[in-house]
């Protein structure tokens, strides 16, 4: 399957829009935020400080009326300045490749759609997901994954690899700074076509060099959300 071809396929799969979040949220409660270069209101944020962080995001929210902030896709972020894990021998990981839904420490995350744990684990650099989980999807014979970052340490306590998940069932809750890679709370949504053996991990920001395999490789989440 062409990437077009799965991009296609996503949005064929939903008879109604999924859910991470709470379905009860209105859309209306949802908006949009802008974490790139551009946005000039961070260079007065010092976002290697997640509290300072959290109150440039809980301003925002607090400003829409709004109790999620989305997006991030395909977003080249210098908000990873902050952390040598971003780093590599020949430039610099600053695009996002998943969305980002910013809301409150312990959230509920749902599972969009069925599937079985591939694998988990508790990414515990600084600016990494935190406690992450990765489903395992397989929809009329097309296999594909969904990444969970920076999730509570309760949520991967007691889950074992093959354990499945229906539909609308909770999966997780969301993690705070002390366990969540220092971020404010949010979480990481990714689609993966090909998981290349990773396992309870898979890069989440990329550098402009591999960008045209990642983005072919993970699709735009909105897609499958339908924001």
């Amino acid at each position: 399957m062409t990437s077009s071809e799965f991009k296609n396929f996503l949005t064929s799969i939903k008879p109604k829009p999924l859910h991470v979040l709470d379905a009860s949220i209105p859309k209306s409660q949802y908006i949009a935020l802008d974490l790139s270069e551009r946005n000039t209101e961070l260079q007065y944020v010092d976002v290697s400080s997640s509290k300072e962080f959290s109150i440039y995001i809980n301003s925002y929210l607090k400003q829409h009326n709004a109790k999620v902030a989305y997006g991030g896709y395909n977003e080249l972020r210098n908000i990873y300045n902050r952390s040598t894990h971003f780093d590599s021998l020949s430039e610099k990981r600053n695009i996002h490749l998943g969305i980002d839904l910013w809301c409150a420490e312990g959230t509920s995350i749902f599972t969009p759609i069925d599937g079985e744990i591939h694998s988990f684990k508790n990414n515990t650099n600084y600016g990494d997901y935190g406690p992450t989980i990765i489903l395992k999807h397989n929809i009329s014979g097309t296999v594909f994954y969904t990444l969970y970052g920076h999730l509570s340490l309760a949520s991967i306590a007691n889950l074992k690899v093959g354990e499945t998940f229906s539909r609308g069932e909770q999966l997780a809750f969301l993690g705070d700074a002390t366990v969540n890679g220092d971020y404010p709370p949010h979480l990481h949504f990714q689609i993966i076509k090909d998981i290349e053996g990773y396992l309870g991990d898979y890069p989440g920001v990329t550098s402009k060099k591999d960008l045209e395999f990642y983005l072919q490789n993970c699709p735009n989440p909105l897609l499958f959300l339908g924001f």
